[in-house]
C-alpha cells in the first residue's frame, strides 16, 4: 500500500524544514534524510542547527547523492518500522548530482532520472514521505550556465514530485499554503 507523499517548496528560511518537522511529529517512528554535507563553516552550522532541532528519537540518515539506494537500503536493514520519511532538501540533492554529472551532456537526465527512482522507493514504502525542496525559480536568471542548468532542472525535479504529490504546500514567511487546495478552488472557478 503506498503512503502519502507530501512536498513542501518555498523561499530560503521561509519555514519549510520546521513545517515539516511539524508535520513529522504525528508520526511514531520517523527517518530524516539530510542531504547536506558540511563543506564550509557556515553550512557546518546550518547542519548541527537542524541536528539540535530535531527529536533525539529519530534516525537520521545522511546522503548527499545516492539517496533512493540509501532510504532503501536503511528501510531493509533496520529493525524500525518507519511511518514517516523526511527527505531535507531536494535542492541540495539535485546540486550535488548536478556538481557529480558536470559537464556531461546528459545531467539533467540523469537527475530527472534518479528523481524518478525516489519517487519508486516511495511508491514501494507503506511510509508517509515529507520531502523538502527550494523553490529558485522566482528569482533573477542565473548569470552562468551551471546556475541556469541547475534553476531547470531542480523546477523540473520539483514539478516531477509536485506531480505525484498528494499534497503540496508553498511556505512563504513563515505560513503554508497548501497549493493543491488553491488550484482546485481556482480551477473550479475557472469558466471554460
Amino acid at each position: 500500500m503506498m503512503a502519502e507523499l507530501i512536498l513542501i517548496t518555498g523561499g530560503a528560511r521561509s519555514g519549510k524544514s520546521g513545517f515539516a518537522e511539524k508535520l513529522a511529529m504525528q508520526g511514531k517512528c520517523v527517518l530524516f534524510v539530510a542531504t547536506a554535507e558540511a563543506l564550509d563553516d557556515d553550512m557546518a552550522r546550518r547542519i548541527a542547527a537542524h541536528r539540535i532541532s530535531r527529536p533525539s528519537a529519530w534516525d537520521t540518515l545522511e546522503e548527499p547523492r545516492a539517496l533512493p539506494q540509501a532510504i532503501l537500503r536503511e528501510t531493509a536493514a533496520s529493525t524500525t518500522l518507519y511511518d514517516t520519511i523526511i527527505v531535507d532538501c531536494l535542492t541540495i540533492w539535485v546540486s550535488n548530482l548536478l556538481l557529480l554529472h558536470e559537464g556531461s551532456a546528459d545531467a539533467e537526465a540523469r537527475i530527472l532520472e534518479a528523481a524518478g527512482k525516489l519517487l519508486d522507493v516511495h511508491q514501494s514504502s507503506d511510509a508517509r514521505w515529507i520531502v523538502v525542496t527550494n523553490e529558485v525559480g522566482l528569482g533573477v536568471v542565473p548569470p552562468s550556465s551551471l546556475g541556469r542548468m541547475y534553476r531547470d532542472t531542480l523546477g523540473r525535479v520539483n514539478s516531477l514530485v509536485a506531480s505525484r504529490a498528494d499534497k503540496v504546500y508553498l511556505m512563504a514567511a513563515g505560513l503554508a499554503l497548501d497549493l493543491r487546495a488553491l488550484g482546485a478552488r481556482h480551477m473550479n472557478d475557472l469558466d471554460w
